[in-house]
């Protein structure tokens, strides 16, 4: 029989975790002071965060779904071909371009032109 590997991960952090709460349980003495408090604080916590992220990271994604069938389209075929026109372009085709213009040796300016081709 296998364990999963985030079960046995929660296990130990389960075990852990029942051993310090039964440590934190037993009562301090006066000359204990807030450490065994802040200590068994920051224990628990430890755990707590080691338990939290193997239940996390221990679930399982399930498995993508597989991909479509590749099924071609059915085309329809007609006997006769489409009749294409082509028409003739009524007249040149015009667009503006920015352009440097030189106003002396050192300063320019950008001025729009028509381009026609």
């Amino acid at each position: 029989m296998s364990v999963h590997p985030s079960l046995s991960t929660i296990r130990a952090g389960a075990l852990a975790l029942a051993g310090l709460l039964t440590v934190t349980a037993m009562p301090a003495t006066a000359r204990d002071g807030h450490n065994g408090a802040i200590i068994g604080g920051l224990a628990a916590g430890v755990v707590g965060g080691m338990v939290g992220s193997a239940i996390v990271n221990g679930a399982n994604n399930p498995p993508p779904p597989p991909p479509p069938e590749y099924r071609p389209r059915r085309v329809l075929v007609e006997d006769e071909p489409e009749t294409v026109i082509v028409r003739e372009r009524r007249g040149p085709i015009c667009h503006y371009e920015r352009r440097k213009v030189w106003l002396d040796d050192e300063n320019f300016t950008f001025k729009r032109v028509q381009v026609c081709e």
